[in-house]
């Protein structure tokens, strides 16, 4: 069994440990400190940290302002409730295309308890199809802490999405995360499991089973969904012919979107999508059932496979 950790708790630590490196990195939240874990950040600097209360449009302008006056301003709130700026993001960071790192807490189902307005299912769709900006989902912990500062270096703004979940841990210390390429994590022949944060796990697992029923997988943590890794796509498209995406989000908008548009650019595959399927959710005590309940299990993922192949042929 693998080993778990928190990515949150990963990321505010290294966003601090990082902060006392570069004097410029400044982080701004929403009321959310503990939840996103900044308090880190808060406890070491606290003249380069700002509460702007309940107010996410404020988070935005705040973030902008700071970042125009030459700041890195890391802007946290959950990841829902940029759907609340969503005007503000657009104009005041993407259209001006502004170095400010929006990280989103809680992504997908993972804030299961507080039910369907605290889950979010469109919000990569949202960042994804405002141009200027990056869309990077990490799958551990310890992939979350090498890419911190290679989003505080990157020029441009970034949203970050992040799981309230303890993942199991997937790389080592010596592992660095390149923004825009996606990375091969199993060998196959057969079929490619495409997945970004929590579902990469989830994939590795399924991948086993597939083995066990005669069925070669490829695993691919896609680590950042835009810009996309297209030739790593198309690659697997070739080698394979037959792609399954695996992501905490709507199957509408979000990796298995942007893995179906590259796809039908260039090199066509047979694909099928694992995801939530254009529905709102509901409560439950535990994340695992909600990822289950939604169409997001291990099965699902090598029934999918298995159907890939299949139409395939």
């Amino acid at each position: 069994m693998r080993k778990v950790m928190s990515i949150r708790k990963a990321y505010g630590q290294t966003l601090a440990d990082y902060g006392a490196e570069n004097p410029d990195i400044v982080v701004v939240v929403a009321d959310v400190t503990s939840s996103t874990q900044t308090g880190f950040f808060e406890k070491r600097f606290p003249e380069r940290f700002f509460n702007v209360g309940i107010m996410e449009q404020a988070l935005i302008d705040v973030s902008a302002g700071l970042a125009l006056g030459g700041m890195i301003p890391f802007a946290n709130t959950f990841a829902v409730l940029y759907l609340r700026a969503a005007e503000q993001v657009r104009t005041c960071i993407a259209y001006a295309n502004v170095n400010v790192k929006m990280v989103g807490a809680y992504c997908g189902l993972s804030n299961f308890k507080d039910g369907p307005t605290h889950h979010v299912e469109c919000d990569t769709a949202l960042m994804r199809s405002m141009p200027n900006i990056t869309v990077i989902e990490p799958a551990d912990a310890v992939e979350v802490s090498k890419f911190i500062p290679k989003i505080a270096e990157h020029k441009g703004p970034i949203y970050l999405r992040l799981t309230r979940a303890e993942v199991p841990v997937l790389f080592d210390e010596d592992y660095e995360p390149e923004i825009g390429r996606g990375i091969i994590l199993r060998d196959g022949s057969d079929v490619a499991l495409i997945a970004s944060g929590v579902m990469v796990s989830r994939c590795m697992d399924a991948a086993d089973e597939l083995k066990n029923l005669g069925i070669d997988a490829y695993v691919v943590d896609m680590s950042t969904i835009k810009p996309l890794d297209k030739k790593l796509v198309w690659r697997l498209s070739e080698e394979t012919g037959a792609i399954v995406t695996a992501e905490d989000h709507s199957i509408i908008g979000g990796l298995g979107g942007a893995v179906a548009e590259a796809l039908g650019e260039e090199k066509p595959a047979v694909l099928e999508r694992i995801g939530i399927r254009d529905t709102f959710t509901e409560t439950s005590l535990s994340y695992e059932e909600l990822l289950d309940h939604y169409g997001m299990s291990i099965n699902d993922i090598v029934e999918a496979a298995k159907r890939a192949v299949k139409r395939r042929g």
